[in-house]
């Protein structure tokens, strides 16, 4: 079997799967035109002093909340528009979640990387859609799936005759309402693709707003027990130890208010926290670098 470098590929002009590390951050849903542009240009002008290479993610739709009060996003062609502009504004490569295969085409005209959620990791209909696009492909690994078991999903990839895939851990189900990561987990899926770690989602409490403190609860648009709760104060410790690990990048999402997000903002990283966290990062990455 081949190792995780042989898997590697370009995108835009950084390389996954390389030497060096690479950021995924961005709001967890677009919000508006001109906040998605607010985020991008923050965090890339972050990325930039630090000479840290940057993917922009949002997502033009979230078909997976807990309540169906939840904001949901701004929906295909107004959030395909912004993200569309961010990329030439911004010039950065842009990510977006792809739900359902009838739309993988049209994402496709616009994202650098399609990326399939967490829940949707053992579909093989829009996996095989996301690969033949043409698109460099993210697959979240399922919550309910064993680091092991991801080798299937990025097969479905391959044999659709797309080896620009990768797959990001986000933290599995630990009994009701919470997650935990395996960083053994890492090194086994680097056996057969690069590896990011989604060090936001990992501290998501998932519907766990009961007995949660108030600011472990951000979602405005829910009510009583449908709202995910989060620990945010764990990101740069569980950041630090995935880059440890020697992931290929760092999935973050970003907010400048993470109490008024209209999605995630119970697990978000404040946008003035960024830099002190990717500064810690590449300081561990360069350290783990120079040992190799």
């Amino acid at each position: 079997m081949k190792t995780h470098i042989d898997w590697s590929f370009q995108l835009d002009k950084i390389i996954i799967g390389g030497r060096e590390l690479f950021l995924i951050a961005g709001p967890c849903v677009i919000e508006s035109e001109d906040h998605a542009l607010k985020m991008a240009e923050s965090i890339a002008g972050v990325c930039k002093a630090l000479r840290l290479p940057y993917i922009f993610k949002a997502s033009y739709d979230k078909a997976n909340r807990t309540s169906i009060k939840s904001f949901r996003g701004l929906g295909l062609k107004e959030g395909l528009r912004i993200l569309k502009k961010v990329r030439h504004s911004v010039n950065v490569p842009v990510l977006t979640d792809v739900h359902e295969a009838v739309d993988v085409q049209r994402v496709a005209e616009v994202a650098d990387v399609l990326q399939i959620p967490a829940m949707l990791s053992r579909q093989t209909d829009l996996i095989v859609a996301a690969a033949r696009s043409g698109r460099a492909v993210n697959i979240k690994k399922g919550q309910f799936v064993s680091p092991w078991d991801m080798r299937h999903a990025v097969e479905k990839c391959r044999a659709s005759d797309n080896d620009q895939v990768f797959v990001t851990e986000r933290g599995s189900s630990f009994g009701y309402n919470n997650l935990v990561v395996d960083m053994r987990g890492l090194a086994i899926m680097r056996e057969f693709a690069p590896v990011v770690f989604d060090a936001t989602h990992s501290v998501q409490l998932p519907s766990a707003s009961v007995g949660q403190p108030p600011s472990a609860v951000r979602d405005n648009n829910d009510s009583g027990p449908a709202v995910s709760g989060g620990q945010p104060q764990f990101i740069p410790v569980l950041a630090r130890a995935a880059v440890a690990a020697g992931v290929d990048g760092v999935f973050l999402e970003v907010h400048d208010d993470p109490a008024q997000a209209k999605s995630d903002g119970a697990n978000a990283l404040d946008l003035k926290k960024l830099r002190g966290v990717l500064t810690e990062l590449l300081a561990v990455h360069k350290a783990v670098s120079a040992r190799q």
